[in-house]
């Protein structure tokens, strides 16, 4: 059995309001299993929560209340802690940056933009400048951070395997000077070589193009059931409905085998860059 690991309060509201949990819980007399008796949560999902890695839903909140004699304790809290782990995310993309952590397979589909997890700082910055100009610059540095933040799974030797679709115009039409764009072709492409992600292209001439306008991302876990993803600029949906996730992951291996393969995607990106960095931009 592994060893217990002690939770340090201090380390975020999160860790504080989770160490205060398992305190509850264990001071009751009660297991993880009965803890969650009752309620639609499983053991893992009420032990990340007690160490500060996940998010405690409103409903799980009332029925720990509830099995815990809390008194409304942790439904009180449990805004401040949603809050506090959202960070500098929206608040309808919190969830999905926490669940990136524990997924063992995340696909995405994009159409519009280069995926989050792969943006350079550069593009990560023209981004959030375009979809919120008024932001200040301390709102906008805490944006940036946050999402480079989140490609740090890419280091984890414990990573997820990670494959993207890249519409043929996301490559072809830059966003940022051609110099910058040829750096974020770069990066992807460097990440490719040292097999953190596995990259394709769907060509603008492809026959099948089913999300057109809809970027997707799908995400699979060891102990939890898949999730389904999308989001357009100031909104997002998280589908967690198992048949329409199945009907989303059907759609997107149909998208996949109609994209060029890894290889030929790779090398297309590899062109492109090195025509940005000769200062040519060719559609």
């Amino acid at each position: 059995m592994a060893a217990r690991k002690d939770i340090d309060g201090s380390e975020s509201v999160p860790a504080f309001y989770g160490k205060e949990l398992r305190w509850r819980r264990e001071a009751a007399g009660l297991t993880l299993q009965q803890a969650v008796e009752g309620s639609f949560y499983g053991v893992s999902y009420l032990s990340e929560i007690e160490r500060g890695q996940r998010r405690m839903p409103v409903d799980l909140a009332r029925h720990v209340d509830q099995i815990l004699k809390a008194d409304g304790f942790f439904s009180r809290g449990c805004e401040d802690v949603r809050n506090a782990k959202r960070g500098a995310h929206a608040e309808y993309f919190a969830p999905v940056a926490e669940a990136e952590k524990r997924a063992q397979v995340i696909e995405e589909w994009s159409n519009a933009l280069i995926p989050g997890l792969l943006q350079t700082e550069a593009y990560a910055r023209a981004v959030i400048h375009s979809t919120h100009p008024l932001d200040l610059p301390e709102e906008v540095d805490a944006k940036v951070h946050a999402r480079m933040r989140r490609a740090v799974l890419f280091e984890d030797p414990q990573r997820p395997e990670y494959w993207m679709i890249l519409h043929e115009c996301l490559v072809r039409q830059p966003l940022l000077p051609l110099r910058e764009m040829a750096e974020q072709l770069d990066h992807i492409v460097a990440l490719a070589r040292r097999r953190r992600i596995v990259p394709q292209v769907l060509e603008w001439s492809s026959a099948i193009q089913p999300f057109l306008g809809v970027p997707l991302m799908l995400m699979e876990f060891g102990d939890e059931p898949p999730l389904a993803y999308t989001e357009g600029p100031f909104h997002g949906q998280v589908v967690d409905d198992p048949a329409l996730v199945k009907r989303y992951c059907t759609s997107y291996d149909r998208l996949r085998a109609a994209a060029l393969s890894p290889e030929a995607s790779i090398a297309m990106i590899e062109r492109a860059a090195e025509g940005y960095r000769n200062g040519q931009h060719q559609v």
